[in-house]
């Protein structure tokens, strides 16, 4: 895939998270002025971080998608996990004061007005959310993007939630009180929950974790099917946005003249580009007499 279309494809699905949240901010909350259920509230608040943490991804998103530059020649993909970590602390703090409400109206609960208009809104928002998800996923099937992959599975968790706010409002109609406060409670440990996940996967990335053992399995798949190669040790990766980095050190013959060393090496790196796009592959070339035999990973024959 072109770096055009990547771009493309990702800030579409971007814009169209920004769109839908205004959509969903602006209808919930005026289900919540008109039915004062702390369940709607509960999804406005969501829906509210929908907004700030979409309209984030966006800003960062075409940050993280410039070219390397002088000051930053990895490029900018790690700034995504910071902007996450951003994220993270505000709905955390959004998520301790729903809590907070939660357990004044169970403790003191109040009736709901206008159940039908909030559950009609509600049902509006599965629709619109279920439409975005599709969206979502298709541009990360053809893309790989982190960032869209994140922004995409808090979304699908909007679609229970909503579902969720529609029982509430219903068991209220039955005179169930507390389960306006029960849900709101339920919400709040749903968002701290997501936003732990956030951070642990954020903190990850930036202390370079490596690639899952699928990719590893690929890579050392492609230098071992290069007949010119002897082995391969000190395999490093890691992932900054949309850029994987791979470096290693290409075990070749003694005597191997040094073009047809760096032959062998542009070989295999463009193998590896073929299997992994934006990537950036490093290689040095050791002599296979210098290296100990247990650091050898190539097994042949």
């Amino acid at each position: 895939m072109q770096a055009r279309d990547y771009e493309s494809l990702v800030k579409l699905a971007s814009k169209a998270a920004i769109g839908v949240a205004f959509i969903l901010v602006l209808s919930k909350l005026y289900a919540w002025w008109v039915s004062s259920s702390a369940a709607m509230l509960a999804s406005t608040t969501d829906s509210l971080l929908d907004v700030f943490a979409s309209l984030t991804s966006f800003l960062i998103l075409k940050y993280s998608l410039a070219p390397a530059d002088k000051e930053h020649k990895f490029g900018h993909g790690k700034a995504e996990n910071l902007a996450a970590l951003m994220q993270s602390s505000f709905v955390l703090g959004s998520a301790l004061l729903l809590i907070f409400h939660g357990v004044d109206r169970l403790l003191n609960p109040q009736p709901i007005l206008h159940t039908n208009l909030a559950i009609v809104i509600s049902i509006l928002a599965i629709a619109l959310t279920l439409a975005l998800v599709i969206l979502q996923k298709m541009v990360v099937k053809k893309t790989q993007s982190i960032a869209i992959s994140a922004d995409s599975l808090h979304y699908q968790s909007d679609l229970f939630l909503n579902l969720g706010v529609i029982i509430a409002l219903v068991l209220s109609q039955y005179e169930i009180a507390q389960a306006d406060g029960l849900f709101t409670i339920f919400v709040g440990i749903f968002l701290i929950t997501g936003a732990v996940n956030i951070v642990y996967q954020s903190v990850h990335d930036l202390m370079d974790k490596e690639l899952d053992d699928e990719e590893l399995a690929i890579i050392e798949q492609v230098i071992n099917e290069n007949p010119k190669s002897l082995g391969f040790h000190e395999l490093r990766t890691r992932q900054a946005g949309k850029m994987k980095f791979i470096q290693f050190h290409l075990e070749l013959p003694d005597h191997l003249p040094l073009v047809q060393a760096h032959k062998i090496a542009d070989e295999i790196e463009q193998a590896i580009l073929t299997q992994f796009a934006h990537t950036e592959v490093f290689i040095h070339q050791d002599p296979q007499s210098v290296v100990p035999t247990e650091l050898s990973r190539l097994q042949k024959g």
